[in-house]
């Protein structure tokens, strides 16, 4: 006789499957989780890249000049964006070009050298933000536009060598003194800024350069950079800065038609005591920082008083 042989199965052990169920179903959410740190871990780290603070500091003056003169909603939203894209690939194109230069000199505080990021990644970014300035900044007419992928060009033409020559001040002073052309070239009737206007602004731009530079002196001087604050000095950059941000001050308050505002004049004052205080600072402690930070103060001053002269800039 055959026998029929009949599978056993076993029931299943509830208490043991519950646990691998658990298990089988953590590893997708925990590698979701590692993917978002990493996530977080690289936006960190391009945020640290792109200089921030100027970033972030030059888009929302451009804005805020943009607001003053009486642009719609629509405009200044275009210039926020193009001006911000545009600031984007400036800084991260200066991370990824002085990447060498900056492992030289063990700046661990950049994202590259410390290893945080990649300085592939660092290059696309710079690239994807400058693809987006161009239709960003066309977008708010050609002319406008024009004019704006201009400034970033002499920007970037900067950070791939003007930076080391005597004239490393002169992509500062063409870019930020076309910002207010930017804004009113983007207004109906695409009227030309007032020459003070535009002036002050080139002014603050060479300001911000000597300020900006100051604190690096030494590092860029090891690594061959030779741009026009290295061949002053410290001590004649921390003079120099804050004489030319007074100068841009003098143009924003004497410059416009009419009588100035009633902010002007206590704003022409503290720039001088500030610029005096830091011109004194500069020659008796050589090594003081307290020039740099007068100086940063001083331009903060100005942005202040061209943002309230916005009516007038046109």
């Amino acid at each position: 006789m055959l026998r029929v042989f009949r599978p056993r199965f076993r029931p299943v052990d509830t208490v043991h499957a519950e646990p691998l169920a658990r298990t089988a179903s953590a590893k997708p959410s925990s590698t979701g989780r590692v993917t978002v740190r990493r996530l977080g871990h690289t936006i960190g780290a391009l945020a640290r890249s792109c200089h921030l603070g100027p970033t972030l500091a030059v888009t929302a003056l451009t804005t805020a000049l943009a607001l003053g003169v009486g642009a719609d909603a629509r405009t200044c939203a275009l210039i926020c964006a193009a001006i911000l894209t545009g600031q984007l690939s400036v800084g991260w194109s200066n991370d990824w070009i002085d990447a060498a230069r900056d492992a030289a000199v063990g700046r661990q505080d950049k994202p590259i050298v410390g290893g945080s990021i990649s300085t592939a990644t660092v290059r696309t970014a710079a690239l994807i933000a400058l693809a987006c300035c161009v239709p960003l900044s066309l977008a708010t007419g050609w002319r406008a536009g024009i004019v704006h992928l201009a400034a970033v060009a002499a920007a970037w033409a900067y950070n791939l060598g003007l930076k080391s020559t005597a004239w490393s001040w002169a992509p500062y002073a063409f870019s930020f003194g076309l910002l207010p052309a930017f804004v009113a070239l983007a207004l109906p009737g695409h009227p030309w800024p007032a020459g003070w206007a535009v002036s002050a602004a080139a002014l603050l731009g060479v300001g911000a350069h000597l300020a900006n530079v100051v604190p690096d002196l030494d590092d860029d001087r090891s690594t061959g950079v030779r741009g026009l604050p290295h061949r002053l000095g410290g001590a004649g950059s921390s003079l120099l800065a804050p004489a030319v941000l007074l100068g841009a001050t003098v143009l924003i308050v004497l410059g416009p038609v009419g009588s100035p505002s009633a902010a002007a004049w206590p704003g022409l004052a503290a720039a001088t005591v500030i610029a005096v205080v830091g011109a004194v600072v500069a020659l008796t402690r050589a090594r003081s920082r307290v020039p740099f930070y007068l100086t940063i103060a001083v331009a903060a001053v100005n942005v202040l008083l061209l943002v309230g002269a916005g009516p007038r800039l046109v």
